[in-house]
């Protein structure tokens, strides 16, 4: 098997492609009868003038204009557009990840005592960021879809970064509840928008590893958050501070989120056609470049046949049931892990300190996956492997005796590696689902899932089964060995909807239309 296969705007995508298959599919029927008899030019011409459907990747190529771009010149736009782009998105993504888990640090750093959390609050407190996540997903990416992309997603996280900030106001509950809700409400646009972008810009053998890049930059996230919280900690203990220390790291945090948004607001482009940072004609190579992908660089109009598409699609509902189950484990160790730390034995600064290995474990593991899935052509293969390495490291956990620290602590470490299934089937949906309507849609679906799962996570780790956890640690080994199942049904049912499609292919009335991509 070799690589990803990208889908047009009508069907659905297979995962995994054939040696020697070409990335081709059928397309709408009123396309297919209008163009069918034009010339390339012709067509192109045809569909901006006649159809409101078009990708935005038609204008690119409106005046009939050959365009053909060699070895060299895709390699030196694949590194401007990396420079421009990866570091933006690997930062921003990191601080996705730190904001949401901030409060795991706060946890141990007086919060409950000062705005009188008591039985099950924290549980919750830590829930309410996903409802809010789950209640604006949908939404958030039609608005992704209906509004320029880069402008939206720049709003959203200079909002997120404000409201971040705000925590440090809090104190009470019910203030502390409203804020994670709208907390969620603004970093629901992060994963999709950046998948989008990802689809976006790089072909579909560029993507599993761009996509794994940035996603790993939530380790690199918990490692400078966790240096930041213990800095603080420490100092403010030598040296007193006028406000709480929690406070300090909610303020530092959500301020550099919001000054970074306003970077992303200005760097980043919607698309290709509007990149200030690329000559005219590269940037009509930009477009050309990605062709490949057959998805275009986005669409703004809803297509309902789309959507009843992705609803009705096998693979969408097993990414959906993968995002559920998968989550119930991160939802439970993001926003306890700073105390699962000290229920091993460690002080609670200790804690803080020794939780940033972890984060070194993802970045490792999500970026050593990310390239060898793209290189082998089997992200999801690939990925099992670190969601294998984390089921071991639950066990460590279970099974050594609570006297046993640095044990524990190690397989702590390898539950890290657990995202990596996560990411890879991100990657897919960016890669493998065509039509704007469609992925936008496959993906709300799967990060409602997400959603969901992070707000039962934390609900397994009950006050009264401390410090040992055992029953969610439970949990966690049986919703990890489900996702593996999960993982394998995606895998198998991909490669036979591969089998049939070269079928169809190798039929005597197969016709490819020009510019369908």
């Amino acid at each position: 098997m070799a690589d990803i296969e990208a889908e047009t705007d009508h069907k659905t995508a297979p995962v995994q492609n054939l040696p020697g298959v070409r990335s081709v599919s059928p397309v709408d029927l009123t396309e297919k009868r209008n163009a069918s008899v034009l010339s390339q030019s012709a067509a192109a011409q045809k569909i901006l003038k006649h159809s409101n459907d078009a990708d935005e990747a038609m204008k690119a190529f409106s005046s009939g204009e050959v365009v053909e771009i060699d070895e060299a010149t895709n390699k030196r736009l694949l590194r401007t557009i990396d420079f421009h782009l990866m570091p933006l998105l690997c930062v921003i993504y990191g601080l996705n990840y730190l904001d949401k888990t901030t409060l795991s640090y706060a946890s141990i750093m007086g919060i409950k005592t000062d705005i009188g959390l008591v039985g099950d609050d924290y549980q919750w407190l830590s829930s309410m960021f996903y409802f809010g996540y789950l209640a604006w997903e949908y939404p958030t990416n039609r608005l992704l879809q209906r509004l320029p992309l880069a402008k939206y997603s720049a709003f959203c996280v200079v909002m997120w970064g404000v409201v971040l900030s705000l925590f440090a106001t809090v104190s009470n509950y019910s203030g502390a509840i409203a804020v994670r809700f709208f907390l969620g409400i603004f970093e629901a646009a992060v994963t999709p928008g950046f998948a989008l972008f990802t689809s976006q810009w790089y072909t579909k053998k560029e993507q599993g590893t761009r996509t794994g890049f940035w996603f790993s930059f939530n380790g690199f996230g918990q490692i400078f958050g966790g240096l930041v919280a213990y800095g603080i900690a420490v100092g403010s203990k030598k040296h007193g501070t006028s406000i709480a220390p929690w406070k300090i790291v909610f303020l530092v945090n959500g301020c550099l989120t919001a000054c970074l948004g306003v970077v992303f607001f200005f760097i980043m482009p919607d698309n290709q056609l509007n990149a200030r940072w690329l000559k005219p004609k590269d940037r009509v190579l930009a477009v050309e470049r990605v062709r490949v992908n057959q998805q275009g660089i986005g669409n703004r109009h809803f297509k309902w046949y789309q959507m009843k598409e992705a609803l009705l699609d096998p693979l969408t509902w097993a990414f959906v049931f993968y995002a559920l189950t998968a989550d119930i484990p991160n939802g439970g160790i993001s926003n306890f892990f700073s105390q699962l730390i000290v229920s091993f034995g460690y002080t609670p600064e200790q804690s803080l300190l020794y939780g940033t290995p972890g984060g070194a474990v993802e970045v490792v593991s999500l970026m050593f996956c990310g390239w060898l899935g793209d290189r082998l052509g089997q992200r999801v293969l690939v990925s099992m492997g670190g969601l294998v390495t984390a089921l071991l490291g639950m066990i460590l956990i279970v099974a050594l005796p609570l006297d046993n620290n640095s044990g524990r602590l190690a397989g702590y470490y390898l539950t890290q590696a657990s995202p990596t299934p996560f990411v890879a089937l991100l990657s897919l949906i960016a890669t493998n689902v065509a039509g704007y309507t469609k992925k936008t849609t496959v993906a709300a679906l799967y990060l409602v899932g997400y959603c969901v799962g992070n707000i039962i996570g934390p609900q397994t780790f009950r006050p009264k089964d401390a410090p040992r956890y055992e029953p969610a640690e439970i949990t966690i080994i049986c919703c990890w060995g489900a996702c593996l199942i999960d993982l394998a049904f995606i895998w198998w049912y991909c490669n036979r909807q591969n089998k049939i499609k070269a079928r169809v292919r190798q039929e005597p009335g197969y016709v490819k239309l020009e510019n369908q991509e």
